[in-house]
């Protein structure tokens, strides 16, 4: 009588033991190191904004009356001013936890800890596998210490849960853009992970996360749109175009699911198809200075400059000496620009009327056909630069200014050397994130060339299209940002577990020791 040998099953070995072990460690100091991060900014430096009282008075009088409006007149009246999704957040949280400020910056903060672990998710989807440990431990690090994050984290604003859902929806659709050959960085997926309808599935629930995105801030559909973009490019030659259009289908409509009760709101309350929010934020019927606007659009770059400008309109009187030169291309122009802000500081309301639009819509239009370059392209670049590398101290107590340096250093030396440190940050990641993705692409590039590939070869290259993907939505977002009326620099906070999450590419150019 035979018997047979049985297999012996796998064991772990001690040095993936190690690893693990490792990974945990890390894992805990730099979650608590981002927590006690977050907590000094939440306890020294707690701030709010205009923005916040009207999220907060959204969600009371969602709460209390049941009803999404404002407090105007001492009428309570229906709006569409901000989508509904972080109101709907604060409403939760003071149901949960209770009626505070500090209710809501503790759950915050735990929201933005969570998009921490999300960061390393998206570093380890877009790394080859045998770099998967290295790169996950140090974007966990760079997340979880990352300034910009955790200072919005102690406020009253959209920026933490957006930054939370748009990173999901990232994670996912760059897992789905992963080569056929990589495993799936996460257990729970390995079971689908041989399926041909993996990729679709990551990619519908992706647009389903990027659809909850944009209920907390409107613009978020740009990501969902250059997902289907990147998709329909990654998977053509092995779906076809059938299978292409049905995939786009089931995107469109998991998007489409979270948006439709607040679609549905606005067309019974409000009468109006509004799926997202007004392209100004403004209520029904409120007049909208476009023409001021673009003439704006003909010469501001600077943050500084919002407040001079954009900022003041309605709130108080204009002085037209406080405009940069680049303002004004005559001295012709600059009398009629004078005259027409005279006109406004002499309305009993601080209102810019029809007929001022106008003219400043006609100042516009002469400007950019004088130099259209310098309406199209080099003001939007300057923008940019503006949005990525302004100091972020606006939510800090300090005036965030460095020039002149001998003035401000005698001024404050602990804001000029927060201002300089905040700033030179700012430059190191976009630097060291262009140096990660010129180290992921050559690695791709090396292991897809390789004529006489092995399977292990090809598991070590890279995910190029969850890169590309990466690149084009933050291109996508930074193009569109400098249409915006004010160049903000919160409105890029998002992007930073990205930024993170190429940064950590980095360590694909580090030797394997493991």
């Amino acid at each position: 009588m035979t018997t047979q040998r049985q297999t012996p099953q796998p064991l772990i070995i001690p040095a993936q033991r190690r690893g693990v072990t490792v990974l945990c460690a890390h894992a805990f100091l730099a979650i608590l190191a981002g927590l006690a991060i977050r907590l000094l900014f939440a306890i020294w430096f707690p701030s709010t904004s205009v923005d916040s009282e009207v999220y907060l008075q959204l969600a009371r009088n969602w709460a209390d009356h049941h009803a999404y409006a404002l407090w105007l007149n001492g009428n309570l009246v229906p709006t569409d001013l901000r989508t509904p999704g972080y109101p709907a957040f604060l409403a939760g949280v003071a149901m949960i936890v209770g009626r505070s400020i500090r209710a809501i910056v503790l759950s915050q903060i735990i929201i933005d800890l969570g998009t921490c672990l999300l960061t390393v998710a998206l570093s380890a989807a877009l790394a080859q596998e045998s770099a998967r440990r290295r790169i996950a431990i140090a974007a966990l690090w760079l997340a979880a210490t990352c300034p910009f994050t955790a200072n919005y984290s102690a406020t009253v604003l959209t920026e933490t849960l957006t930054t939370f859902l748009a990173t999901a929806a990232l994670v996912s659709f760059a897992m789905g853009l992963a080569p056929e050959t990589h495993e799936p960085g996460f257990p729970i997926l390995r079971q689908i992970s041989h399926r041909r309808l993996a990729p679709r599935a990551l990619a519908v629930f992706g647009s389903f996360l990027t659809g909850a995105a944009t209920l907390v801030r409107p613009e978020m559909p740009l990501l969902f749109a250059v997902a289907m973009v990147v998709y329909a490019l990654r998977w053509w030659r092995s779906w076809g175009s059938r299978k292409i259009l049905l995939a786009g289908t089931a995107m469109a409509g998991a998007f489409l699911i979270p948006l439709m009760p607040w679609a549905a709101r606005n067309l019974i309350t409000l009468h109006e198809f509004q799926i997202i929010a007004p392209r100004y934020a403004t209520l029904p019927g409120e007049f909208v200075p476009v023409g001021f606007y673009a003439w704006t659009g003909t010469w501001l770059e600077r943050y500084r400059d919002v407040y001079l400008s954009i900022w003041k309109i309605e709130e108080e009187p204009v002085d037209v000496a406080d405009f940069p030169a680049k303002a004004f291309d005559t001295p012709q122009e600059k009398a009629q620009i004078s005259e027409l802000f005279q006109q406004y500081n002499d309305s009993p309301n601080l209102d810019i009327s029809p007929e001022m639009d106008g003219e400043f819509a006609g100042i516009a239009r002469e400007r950019t056909r004088r130099h259209p370059l310098r309406t199209y392209v080099w003001v939007p670049f300057e923008r940019a630069l503006t949005i990525w590398f302004t100091p972020r101290t606006e939510l800090l107590p300090i005036d965030g200014k460095f020039w002149p340096i001998r003035e401000q250093w005698e001024d404050s030396h602990l804001a000029f050397l927060t201002t300089a440190g905040f700033g030179s940050l700012g430059y190191l990641y976009v630097a060291l994130a262009v140096g990660g993705t010129w180290v992921a692409w050559r690695a791709g590039r090396a292991g897809g060339s390789a004529s006489n590939a092995t399977e292990l070869t090809a598991k070590d290259v890279p995910n190029l299209w969850g890169l590309a993907l990466v690149l084009a939505y933050l291109f996508a977002r930074t193009a569109f940002l400098t249409s915006v009326e004010a160049p903000e620099p919160r409105y890029v906070v998002t992007c930073y577990p990205a930024v993170l999450a190429l940064v950590a590419q980095l360590c694909l150019g580090v030797p394997n020791r493991e």
